[in-house]
């Protein structure tokens, strides 16, 4: 259980980190202190209702359709391959920095629900929680380990966002510390889809 509960945390939290649109609203939000924390519980609770519906989904499927294993393979491998291009274009034409001395205060009912758009409504994240990763998870030997090794990495990562959000402010307002970010992720994405390409899931 204890290898499955790792396996779900490295390789969930390798994904988890990518910088989309949820996690730079949600340090966004950190770095402007405006109910970041609300933020978070809301990308947590959704990560692990996703993770658990679509891990024993398809561990169920899988056991029916042993041959769907090598096409959630390849998926994996297009899809991660894919996020690792994207990441390593933004390193190549730059972006902009978070503006940390925005001083329009937003209300909480209007953070919730562009939480909820950015969460729910990038298709992002019903590849990655209900294909690619349950996709990892059903080749492990405790299906829940591994589910609680990825809520786990997502409990980590989005209360690391909404605690230090603040603190790294004046880091992040050079938009050459986002290339240092969008590299490493580029790099970790490109080296799981070979991973995957080489060895299989």
């Amino acid at each position: 259980m204890l290898t499955s509960y790792l396996t779900g945390l490295l390789v969930c939290g390798g994904i988890i980190i990518a910088i989309g649109a949820q996690n730079a609203y949600i340090l966004g939000q950190a770095i402007r202190r405006e109910h970041h924390w609300k933020c978070a519980g809301i990308c947590m609770s959704a990560d692990i209702l996703l993770f658990t519906a679509g891990m024993f989904g398809v561990n169920a499927a899988l056991m029916a359709l042993p041959e769907a294993l090598e096409i959630l393979r390849w998926l994996g491998v297009v899809f991660l391959g894919w996020l690792a291009v994207l990441a390593f274009s933004r390193v190549a034409r730059g972006r902009d920095a978070l503006d940390a001395n925005t001083k329009a205060v937003s209300s909480a009912r209007a953070v919730i629900l562009t939480t909820l758009a950015v969460t729910l409504l990038n298709p992002q994240v019903y590849l990655d929680t209900l294909l690619l990763i349950p996709a990892i998870g059903a080749q492990q030997s405790s299906a829940l380990g591994f589910v609680a090794g990825a809520s786990s990495a997502s409990v980590i990562w989005f209360g690391l966002l909404a605690f230090s959000g603040a603190a790294l402010s004046p880091w992040l307002a050079k938009p050459s510390a986002w290339r240092v970010i969008d590299g490493t992720i580029g790099g970790m994405m490109a080296a799981i889809a070979i991973h995957l390409a080489s060895n299989g899931l």
